[in-house]
């Protein structure tokens, strides 16, 4: 039993990394699909538009600190392949923080007048180039850190990695929603 509670901590750590993962490419899409369908009921856009703000403004920078607070001090000076791989995508966190801001700001307005041609352009002129941006960054980790988490982690690490990503997670359950947003079942 114990076993297999230490297998399901270890999954769990490089799961939930990789559901965050999962996560900024669905709600990256979803910005753009927002921004490009003007034929969308004006409730849908609202409802898209504040989970959009929600995500990036209260999810992602979650999944931020998992990678630079709980993930890189772990993997830190285990190989070079991966410390390089670690300093690049904390500068890109660092500079994707503009961007994602921009694409709140956007949502925002274009939630609080859906109609308005102007707020979706103005979404869909972040909303493209952010996914682009996000899409290349979540690939250099999937393809470097994320490996390196089975092969230079070792397992009671992996475990306490799962239960403080977890732990994270269900601390910051209560962060607000935005006004008049309902989460989807």
């Amino acid at each position: 039993m114990f076993r297999a509670l230490r297998r399901r901590y270890r999954s769990d750590a490089l799961d939930l990394m990789t559901e965050g993962h999962r996560q900024v490419r669905a709600f990256s899409r979803l910005a753009v699909v927002v921004a490009e369908r003007t034929d969308a009921p004006l409730i849908d856009v609202v409802d898209d538009c504040g989970r959009i703000e929600c995500f990036f403004a209260e999810v992602l920078p979650r999944h931020v600190r998992d990678e630079e607070d709980s993930l890189a001090p772990r993997l830190r000076g285990r190989s070079p392949v991966v410390d390089a791989a670690l300093a690049l995508t904390h500068e890109q966190h660092a500079a994707h923080g503009a961007l994602v801001e921009r694409l709140c700001v956007s949502t925002a307005a274009l939630r609080a007048d859906p109609g308005d041609a102007r707020n979706r352009s103005s979404l869909l002129a972040i909303a493209r180039p952010l996914a682009l941006v996000l899409e290349a960054h979540l690939r250099a980790e999937e393809e470097v850190i994320y490996p390196a988490m089975r092969t230079l982690i070792p397992p009671g690490e992996l475990d306490a990695l799962g239960r403080e990503l977890r732990d994270r997670q269900s601390s910051e359950r209560h962060l607000r929603r935005p006004r008049g947003v309902k989460p989807r079942d």
